[in-house]
């Protein structure tokens, strides 16, 4: 049985290791756009029936990207609070161009 990764800074680079497609990690940034579309339409529109789809949203475009084109298990079964926290600090970080879609280009 494989050892429990202990910090957050250590599973976050797990995460990005787990994330080296550029589709991933493109469905990934689909995906949580939509979450916080859908977030955001829900709060303005007093829509609470809309938060229904943020797990499909999100969980959607993510395991397809990991389940045909990383070909890998999502770390949020084992690690679901680290991983959803990740996700979005990927998002930022893609956003603002700290790193990349094309993990190779990552520093």
């Amino acid at each position: 049985m494989k050892e429990r990764i202990q910090s957050f800074d250590a599973f976050y680079a797990f995460y990005l290791k787990q994330h080296r497609n550029k589709i991933c990690r493109l469905l990934h940034i689909v995906g949580t756009t939509i979450v916080l579309a859908l977030l955001m339409t829900s709060i303005y529109h007093r829509n609470s029936q809309l938060l229904i789809f943020v797990p499909i949203a999100g969980y959607g475009f993510a395991w397809i990207g990991h389940f045909f084109f990383e070909k890998n298990k999502p770390a949020t079964f084992k690690y679901p609070l680290w991983s959803l926290k990740s996700d979005f600090k990927m998002y930022f970080e893609i956003l603002s161009r700290k790193i990349t879609l094309d993990s190779s280009k990552d520093e």
